[in-house]
């Protein structure tokens, strides 16, 4: 039997007692992360082995990941990870504006030097990763990049409204490379957000990564259309 492919991009969980809820963040985080293209196939048992969990807590991520829209049912024991519709698409990007906007001027209020070398160092993993086209390990660094600065803002309720936004859009993220790693878009938007945050310019942070959004989404878009 072949390996899933979600052998190659996980380690199994150490056990804990709250295996369910440990199994059911590491599959969120995956799916955030952008680590798989939509329409990728999901059962209990690929999940299980990946993780090195039973089947029930397995299962039981998959029944909340469903419940939370990430995954959709294909079959009697087989998930996906949905593509997005341009109706889809336009609601998440309108709302990630407005969400992540918010977050992002907030974080100059608890930025510390230390925040910033971490998005330096998370920074110089993308640059890496673009030229490379390792194109997973620039999502997980992306991923980690933006929820630093939007934790920096103190309100873990906007944040996990964030969170449930890129677990719809984090699979449709594959689609922006390798295009993305040629025009280098979201470099600059980073780099314009960290020069915000040492400065503690919130209006120009927000700036940046609104325009990180607008810039993915357009990509999507024509990805969108064009399968259209």
């Amino acid at each position: 039997m072949s390996e899933h492919p979600l052998a190659g991009v996980v380690s199994p969980i150490v056990r804990q007692s709250n295996l369910g809820e440990l199994t059911y963040d590491r599959l969120k985080q995956i799916i955030v992360a952008g680590s798989f293209p939509p329409n990728e196939k999901l059962t209990v048992r690929s999940v299980a082995a990946a993780l090195g969990v039973s089947t029930t807590p397995a299962r039981d991520a998959i029944n909340r990941l469903l419940s939370e829209g990430a995954l959709v049912n294909e079959g009697p024991k087989t998930v996906v990870l949905p593509s997005l519709t341009l109706e889809a698409l336009d609601e998440i990007a309108a709302t990630r504006i407005a969400l992540e906007g918010l977050a992002a001027e907030r974080s100059v209020g608890h930025v510390e030097e230390a925040h910033i070398s971490e998005l330096e160092r998370l920074q110089g993993e993308i640059n890496a990763g673009l030229d490379t086209a390792d194109y997973r390990e620039v999502l997980r660094a992306n991923r980690e990049f933006h929820f630093l600065i939007y934790r920096l803002a103190g309100w873990p309720r906007l944040v996990g409204m964030i969170e449930s936004l890129w677990l719809r859009v984090g699979p449709s993220l594959n689609g922006l490379y390798p295009d993305f790693a040629t025009n280098r878009r979201g470099v600059s938007n980073h780099m314009s957000a960290l020069d915000g945050l040492r400065t503690k310019d919130g209006p120009k942070v927000r700036a940046a990564m609104e325009q990180d959004i607008r810039d993915g989404y357009v990509r999507l878009k024509a990805k969108i259309d064009a399968q259209a």
